[in-house]
């Protein structure tokens, strides 16, 4: 299209120059202008038209346009107008081709045009065209340079962002493949020795089958536990990469200072005996207060929080109430956000449960449990459906964030798996 247009303005402008229509452009210094034949415009097309392909075929573009504008200046017609075609060729050339031979092909076309107009100018060695050339050969030029220096250092930079985050890839791969490996590996190992001493003493010493097949079990669920807090952290794909150690329950003060310059006033209650807590059950505790903070600030309007923290014997509950606009505003009630199903899927990662609706005396709440041996939830959390085998509870299945993404329809509904040594209904 670009092409056409320059057609166009350059046919018209060649004619124009052609067919003056005042009488002091008809005879400009002395040197009356020649008559130039139709069948000549041609030439300008041609020199024009071509420029379709100069960026497939950019020298190829530039000899022939040159050719035909040199061919139209040295039958002694009025060449200003069209030495624009060369110049727009030489301007895709300078930054297409390498620099050097960028600069040799604007030094012919210049002596080309150059000799082309002065020998044969209808207006004197000097004038016409022949006093902008150097001008028209130089702008596109110095132009085209500088366009494709700065494409090259964009591509340079790009290649560098791209070098990087490969190498960070491959770096955060290796990292997980050794967490893998240490886990799988230790795991494996450990039910291997085990099963091998249980079979070895299975008809003399029923009592050390016992003990065997307890430490098989406990090395399976610290096992999946890991594997679970592993799971749970690729998932997290929106969350910048970390450049800190994880956060826990020791920087919920300054949680909470953040809370309270957004304008929301939060209470902290701790009921029982802080205690340092597995790191995943206490990044997971975390992101949970984290979560519900936020929809409070964001969805609950004018409020003031609570966050109570239970420290009971086997698991740490969760509670985090609000006075605000409860459910109406909730993204659990028909909101389209995420919020929700990650602090369960965090919940979940670490073998407990959650549980969100409208609070008893108003406003909102979040309710979670979480087991501090990262495995299962109490007794009261409810066995598992027998059509939803644990296989299909891992984390990660399909299954499990179909059904999480049900829940977070659904305020009051709450997430529970079961642990990985719960029995499944036959």
């Amino acid at each position: 299209m670009s092409a056409v247009v320059i057609t166009v303005v350059l046919l018209a402008g060649s004619y124009g120059e052609a067919h003056p229509n005042q009488a002091s452009d008809k005879a400009p210094g002395g040197h009356p202008v020649p008559h130039t034949p139709d069948a000549a415009f041609l030439l300008v097309a041609l020199a024009c038209l071509v420029l379709v392909a100069k960026r497939r075929y950019p020298l190829t573009v530039l000899g022939v346009s040159t050719a035909a504008v040199v061919v139209y200046s040295a039958l002694g017609y009025v060449n200003g107008a069209v030495l624009l075609a060369p110049a727009v060729a030489l301007f895709m050339v300078a930054q297409l081709v390498p620099l050097r031979q960028a600069l040799i092909a604007a030094a012919a076309t210049f002596v080309a045009l150059g000799v082309a107009t002065v020998a044969a100018n209808p207006f004197g060695p000097l004038g016409g065209g022949a006093l902008i050339l150097p001008a028209l050969i130089a702008a596109p030029l110095f132009g085209g340079i500088a366009i494709r220096n700065r494409n090259a250092y964009v591509e340079s930079i790009q290649a560098r962002a791209d070098e990087e985050a490969k190498r960070r890839v491959d770096e955060e791969r290796l990292r997980i493949a050794r967490e893998l490996h240490d886990i799988v590996a230790h795991t494996m190992a450990t039910i291997n020795v085990q099963a091998g001493a249980a079979s070895h003493v299975l008809g003399e010493n029923p009592a050390a089958v016992g003990d065997a097949l307890q430490a098989i079990r406990q090395s399976s669920k610290d096992g999946l536990r890991e594997l679970r807090a592993i799971l749970d952290l690729l998932r997290q794909v929106d969350e910048e990469e970390p450049t800190q150690p994880a956060p826990g329950l020791g920087q919920l003060d300054a949680l909470i200072a953040s809370t309270a310059k957004a304008g929301l006033a939060t209470t902290v209650v701790t009921d029982g005996e802080p205690r340092t807590l597995p790191p995943e059950v206490d990044l997971a505790a975390y992101r949970i207060v984290q979560e519900s903070l936020t929809n409070v600030i964001k969805h609950a309007g004018p409020a003031q929080a609570t966050v109570r923290l239970s420290y009971g014997k086997d698991a740490l509950h969760i509670d985090v109430t609000d006075n605000g606009r409860g459910g109406l505003a909730s993204p659990a009630a028909g909101g389209s956000g995420h919020g929700l199903i990650g602090m369960r899927e965090r919940a979940v990662s670490v073998g407990g449960t959650l549980e969100t609706g409208r609070g008893p005396g108003g406003g909102y709440r979040v309710s979670a449990m979480l087991p501090l041996d990262g495995t299962e939830p109490p007794a009261g959390a409810g066995p598992a459906s027998e059509a939803e085998p644990e296989s299909d509870s891992e984390p990660g299945s399909d299954s499990e964030s179909g059904s999480e993404s049900a829940s977070a329809a659904h305020p009051a509904s709450s997430a529970r798996l079961p642990g990985p040594d719960a029995k499944v209904a036959p």
